[in-house]
């Protein structure tokens, strides 16, 4: 994702250059570099739908935006007051989703997408559904230097030394150990849900970039040092003698924006840590050793 300006071609409606700036956000491709045809949205799309499937990508219209959930980045199209731009453009990411990026009306940043009038909304994505093969892990080493639970949803995370780790649960004392996370599944178990790393470094971005954020305010479970979460997704690695299975990226949502405050959810796309499952009992201790297997 990279900020754009609104191209400023007078032939086209404001609502197209709109969606032009955050679809050249989420490609990361220059705004000049899309076509703009003269006309409304209907027309754009149409030059959109072909520049991406020669890229291999398309774009899907979502038929129940403001019930859409999906940890990926979408454009929706909300309906204003104004009446010189009865609606605009915005970018969602997030499960539930929030807006990252609104180029013609900032006052809808950080707004649940499930508040917001949304008329239209479309998911870019690939064309080619074939899962690639995961690479081998990396020789990474780190450790943890945070620890913290939560007793309940939305209860303030409470920072531990020493956690003792429940095998297909997570951490005693911890909501979604019980099934009572916000996002816990409500019927079978999930892979995913037993336990949430987050790298410190990336919190050592934030606040260089001028953004601090402590590790409570992330509502994460294990803060490490040293290695690179993402890289763990699909491998298996040990955190103590507690041996853990990466899932996937725990992204950021604006569920995170409203109990820590805004500003979170665009910072950290990508870079909201890992959601992970606990496969043997155990202890995790402050400086406990975390490497692949």
């Amino acid at each position: 994702m990279i900020d754009t300006e609104v191209p400023t071609s007078p032939s086209v409606s404001p609502l197209a250059r709109g969606f032009a700036a955050c679809l050249a956000s989420v490609t990361e491709v220059p705004v000049a570099e899309l076509p703009l045809p003269a006309g409304d949205l209907h027309q754009a799309l149409g030059a959109w739908r072909t520049w991406l499937a020669e890229r291999g990508s398309g774009v899907v219209p979502i038929a129940d935006p403001t019930r859409f959930q999906w940890a990926g980045w979408w454009i929706a199209v909300v309906r204003t007051s104004r009446t010189d731009l009865p609606e605009v453009a915005t970018l969602a990411f997030g499960t539930p989703p929030g807006i990252v990026l609104s180029p013609q009306d900032p006052a809808l940043l950080g707004r649940a997408t499930a508040d917001l009038p949304i008329t239209a909304a479309y998911a870019v994505a690939s064309l080619d559904p074939v899962l690639r093969a995961a690479t081998a892990t990396p020789n990474l080493h780190g450790t943890v230097e945070g620890l913290a639970v939560a007793p309940a949803a939305e209860a303030e995370m409470q920072l531990l030394e020493v956690a003792s780790a429940r095998a297909g649960r997570g951490l005693d004392g911890d909501r979604y150990a019980v099934g009572a996370g916000t996002f816990s599944p409500r019927a079978d178990h999930r892979p995913g849900y037993d336990l949430t790393l987050m790298a410190a470094e990336i919190l050592d971005e934030l606040a260089a970039a001028g953004h601090p954020v402590d590790f409570a305010a992330t509502r994460r479970n294990v803060l490490t040092r040293g290695i690179d979460v993402n890289a763990l997704v699909g491998h298996t690695f040990r955190i103590g003698d507690v041996l853990c299975a990466g899932r996937r990226l725990c992204e950021p949502c604006v569920h995170l924006d409203r109990l820590s405050g805004p500003g979170l959810l665009r910072p950290l796309i990508h870079k909201g840590g890992l959601r992970v499952d606990v496969l043997t009992d155990g202890e995790i201790r402050l400086g406990a050793p975390i490497e692949p297997v």
